[in-house]
């Protein structure tokens, strides 16, 4: 579904992405791991369109995405949940999710139900302006908008940051709901080890802008590779 090769990335003189390349499939969790500051995000905005990268292609689907604007991306097919969820906080939870519809024909401007299903209190605070929802309620709206758009490819960039361990719980099993039953392909950014181990079907490690290890879920168990994860 996705396929990054040779990807770099730079904020002016500094190259914060080194031949980047990895792959995201349908019906698989792909985890993205690393410590604070090797890249991770970058890498994120750079596959949704919001940093324009020097060198490599990005695809999806088999279709090159150089050059696309994030609207056109959402479009393709790519739903994306930020590193602290940006969702608009004077707007209710109905709004926000509406949001979504931008990049879906009119005839499908509808929450599908599953949001519902896998997050069931947004359907009980709809007239709840977001900034009044909890840290945990305000990551599931984030993930409930993404999916608004009807997407192929999620993508998560650490959405268990600052959230309770109850919700992180609901968070990882929608996560394999979509992937089990809706079949999408899953890409997360995470430095929560556990969470990973959980979920990720495969795994790439970064480090100082470079794919420094890839494998399955089961390999975040070697001590090669959590060398590279703690601090």
């Amino acid at each position: 579904m996705l396929t990054v090769k040779d990807v770099d990335l730079y904020y002016g003189a500094a190259q914060a992405l080194r031949g980047i390349s990895i792959g995201a499939a349908k019906g698989e969790i792909t985890c993205v791991l690393g410590r604070n500051g090797v890249g991770k995000t970058s890498l994120m905005r750079a596959i949704v369109g919001q940093q324009a990268v020097r060198g490599g292609t990005i695809s999806l689907d088999g279709v090159d995405l150089k050059g696309a604007a994030p609207y056109r991306r959402a479009r393709a097919g790519i739903g994306f949940v930020p590193q602290g969820r940006e969702i608009f906080p004077l707007l209710t939870v109905k709004e926000n999710l509406q949001t979504g519809f931008a990049p879906v024909r009119r005839a499908e401007r509808t929450v599908p139900d599953h949001v519902f299903e896998l997050f069931p209190v947004l359907k009980t605070m709809l007239g709840r302006r977001g900034g009044d929802l909890s840290g945990g309620q305000q990551q599931q709206l984030a993930i409930g908008r993404a999916l608004v758009t009807r997407p192929q490819l999620l993508v998560l960039d650490e959405p268990t940051e600052g959230i309770q361990p109850s919700i992180i719980k609901d968070i990882g099993r929608a996560i394999r709901y979509l992937r089990d039953e809706a079949g999408l392909a899953i890409l997360l950014v995470e430095q929560y080890l556990d969470f990973c181990r959980e979920l990720a079907d495969r795994v790439y490690v970064m480090d100082r802008g470079r794919i420094v290890f890839e494998g399955v879920g089961a390999d975040l168990d070697r001590e090669d590779v959590r060398r590279h994860l703690t601090v």
